[in-house]
């Protein structure tokens, strides 16, 4: 078929290859057919059809020297310098990469050199964040501010990766005045930072956005689990008689309804949350590199094995591509925070109303603010249909956007790249089915549209600010910031 790993004309050619592969997929279909015909109920039989597709994928003859015609071939190509380069590259990874294929050249960047380099300085700084103001690039700016909530679990400059692929830069290039955190990455000391800690930063970062705009109230951006964070942040001002502090919202591939089902709850039983709770709880943090593990692992052929093929049976480096290298320069979560974010996966609390944070309630149907909701159609961590729920959850009006994307490329979608489209459709409130089947397609990226729709809800425009921060607020350092460099 189509599988590239089957794309060595030997597969065609060779008899021995011919037959190796042909026994190969009837093995395969042999045992997801044993699967289906075991009486298991759903959520057991998708484990065990998932465990099937893990060694099926794990036994492909192309993982093997022997199995593999293009390795081969290149391995005499370069006189065998191509599996002294593999082996290499496989010693370094066992030393340095907890034994895992490295995904990416890290060598050609530089955080604050070639990556998140749009001006800005930090204009406040907590033990747990840093807040960014973008320096403007329009004469004027619109009067209310925007604060972006970045995931805990990565660092923030996915919004901010080069010139031209920076979500920060297009944002300002539209008269946005752009107040970013960047969270600081935390070891074992912090490890009783929980979902209220962070709740109380954003609205430390939010008061403090407003001052120096000068605005009573700012628009506020969350991506994944910072727009969990969101979300808890705005139904505790709700709680509190303060919702007008936020004017509108924006979710970017967030998943606030855990009763959907996803890839991720179909393998979470109550047994591994537990073991991942205590392992946490004994180191004091969840590294990064784990969870980016458990990432892979639902994605093998693309994010294991290929790597595994490129690196160690052909010799070659992996691609040196800024996407990668971020998605590698993970950060810890805190053990507080980990289990309460483990909690809102098992009890839902967030989205069925149980949730209390800072001591007060969250109920979502109650947080009024107009939403706009972005989700990737190929996104496997938070699927489209999860993100789509959130349109339900909320009170407010919901624009859904559905992106051509996965999880990280949602964000990272500027706008002049290859074939990019997204969907759209006059109502949210509707089933995910009936969305899709009443969308449209647009061309293009969905940040100018975006744009559009913030600059609507960001007030009237007056002259841009000559410096950054205010006689409270002083800028101490510039873009990016101390945090971003922590490892």
């Amino acid at each position: 078929g189509r599988d590239r790993r089957f794309a060595h004309p030997a597969w065609r050619d060779n008899p021995v290859y011919r037959r190796l592969l042909q026994s190969y997929l009837v093995t395969a279909d042999v045992l997801g057919e044993f699967i289906d015909d075991l009486d298991l109920d759903p959520r057991s039989r998708d484990r065990a059809r998932f465990a099937v597709e893990l060694a099926v994928d794990a036994l492909a003859p192309t993982n093997a020297l022997l199995g593999n015609p293009s390795a081969l071939a290149k391995a005499v190509e370069t006189r065998g310098r191509s599996l002294y380069d593999g082996t290499r590259h496989r010693i370094h990874d066992i030393r340095e990469n907890n034994g895992m294929p490295s995904t990416v050249d890290s060598r050609p960047f530089k955080v604050g050199g070639n990556l998140a380099v749009t001006p800005g300085s930090v204009v406040h700084r907590t033990e747990l964040f840093e807040l960014i103001q973008y320096a403007p690039s329009t004469k004027t700016v619109h009067q209310r501010p925007l604060l972006a909530i970045p995931p805990q679990i990565n660092k923030y400059y996915i919004s901010d990766l080069a010139s031209g692929r920076s979500l920060i830069e297009h944002t300002v290039a539209a008269g946005i005045t752009y107040f970013a955190m960047s969270w600081r990455n935390p070891t074992a000391h912090h490890r009783d930072w929980g979902l209220d800690t962070y709740v109380e930063a954003c609205l430390d970062a939010l008061d403090v956005t407003c001052e120096i705009a000068g605005s009573d109230d700012a628009n506020v951006m969350g991506m994944c689990a910072g727009a969990i964070t969101m979300a808890c942040m705005l139904g505790h001002l709700q709680a509190t008689e303060r919702a007008e502090r936020v004017h509108a919202t924006t979710y970017i591939v967030a998943g606030l309804d855990n009763g959907v089902e996803t890839q991720i709850g179909h393998l979470a039983s109550s047994r591994s949350i537990e073991a991942a709770r205590t392992r946490s709880h004994r180191n004091g943090v969840l590294d990064g590199a784990d969870l980016a593990q458990v990432f892979a692992w639902l994605r093998p052929n693309d994010l294991v094995w290929n790597y595994w093929v490129n690196n160690y049976l052909k010799g070659q480096n992996p691609p040196a591509f800024d996407v990668l290298h971020w998605n590698a320069d993970t950060t810890r979560l805190p053990a507080a925070l980990h289990g309460d974010f483990l909690d809102l996966q098992a009890s839902n609390a967030l989205a069925a109303g149980g949730l209390e944070v800072l001591e007060t309630p969250v109920d979502l149907e109650k947080v009024g603010q107009d939403a706009y909701i972005v989700a990737g159609s190929t996104d496997h961590i938070v699927p489209w249909h999860q993100a789509f729920q959130t349109t339900h959850l909320l009170g407010g009006s919901g624009t859904f956007v559905l992106s051509t994307s996965g999880h990280i490329q949602a964000v990272v979608n500027p706008p002049g790249r290859g074939r990019a489209s997204f969907r759209t459709a006059p109502d949210s409130h509707t089933s995910a089915s009936d969305w899709w089947e009443a969308s449209t397609v647009n061309e293009g990226t969905w940040w100018p549209h975006w744009a559009k729709w913030l600059k609507d809800r960001s007030g009237t425009r007056r002259k841009a600010p000559p410096t950054a921060g205010s006689a409270a607020h002083p800028a101490v350092d510039e873009a990016p910031g101390r945090y971003v460099h922590l490892r």
